[in-house]
């Protein structure tokens, strides 16, 4: 409680003296805050993530009202060229104006400045297109569902055929019943494309964790916990944690790709968590889901995280 007490304190004082502060370095380096964090931080996360809150804490009506317009244009399915051009390019001319900055003094500004942008607004667009997919349920009467899953299921058991469409085949691969769509119900479309691209982009990492899977005593059900670390996935990129990442891995837009990356990367290493764990049974999914959420968590809150997938393989 004290300390809660305490934060907020700290918080408003920050919020009331941060135009002196801000006024002050201005006066002592002729440069606006937007350009010091350009020039004083290195290209990644704190740059971003300190160019953000920049904006979204000005007090100028102009700069309220861009980052207002651009949020709305985000959330419509923009080509590159339009994201480029509608967000990237309107804030660097929205901002050279203001703050009265003239690119032919400072040309180092505009291309860290429209990098950050590409980042921050891209990281958003990435968030409304990840919920597009998420909202969108599996239908057994649309082909490219039906052909995708098929396909997952061919990539994971290329030597096995599909018996028919319905079957008890599916437990195989960590389906809980005889028809995968009931388990698509939470995470819609986005869990098979998840499971599709793990199983394309990292062939033989995903038959190593499936092979996991199938342990006589620490298995569980594979396409399940996939569908599980969609979720988790989802939530780190909705409540923002998953902007250390992305802001490190990614110097210009975000794109599906870099959801599904991170998605490959959890479902890699939770498979090495649970099997160091060594569970009784799957009635431990819950706690050790949990730990690893932490876990991960954890590593997030350090600005200088980025994650790749190791691929040493285990023997396990």
């Amino acid at each position: 409680m004290h300390f809660k007490f305490f934060a907020n304190v700290v918080t408003f004082l920050y919020f009331y003296v941060r135009p002196f502060i801000k006024w002050f370095l201005h006066q002592f380096t002729k440069l606006c805050e937007l350009q010091r964090i350009c020039y004083g931080e290195p290209t990644g996360c704190r740059r971003a993530k300190n160019i953000e809150q920049s904006l979204e804490l000005s007090r100028r009506p102009a700069i309220k009202e861009l980052v207002r317009v651009l949020d709305d244009i985000v959330k419509n399915e923009l080509t590159d060229e339009e994201f480029f051009v509608d967000v990237t390019e309107r804030a660097l001319e929205t901002i050279l104006k203001v703050k009265k900055i003239k690119a032919r003094i400072h040309p180092r500004f505009p291309a860290a400045f429209e990098m950050c942008v590409e980042q921050i607004w891209g990281y958003k667009r990435l968030y409304y297109e990840v919920e597009r997919l998420r909202t969108t349920p599996y239908d057994c009467d649309n082909i490219e569902h039906e052909v995708k899953l098929k396909e997952l299921w061919n990539l994971l058991m290329p030597d096995v055929k599909l018996e028919a469409r319905v079957t008890k085949q599916w437990q195989d691969i960590g389906f809980q019943g005889d028809d995968p769509k009931t388990d698509f119900r939470g995470m819609g479309i986005l869990s098979l494309e998840n499971l599709l691209f793990f199983a394309t982009e990292y062939y033989s990492v995903a038959h190593h964790v499936l092979s996991h899977s199938h342990h006589p005593k620490h298995g569980y059900t594979f396409a399940v916990v996939g569908i599980n670390l969609t979720s988790m996935a989802y939530k780190l990129l909705k409540c923002g944690a998953a902007k250390t990442h992305v802001y490190n891995s990614v110097y210009s837009t975000p794109s599906i790709n870099t959801f599904h990356h991170l998605y490959c990367y959890l479902f890699y290493e939770f498979d090495r968590y649970w099997m160091r764990c060594k569970p009784k049974n799957i009635m431990e999914f819950s706690n050790i889901q949990e730990k690893f959420e932490s876990n991960i968590l954890k590593k997030l809150s350090d600005n200088s995280t980025i994650f790749r997938i190791n691929l040493s393989i285990d023997n396990i």
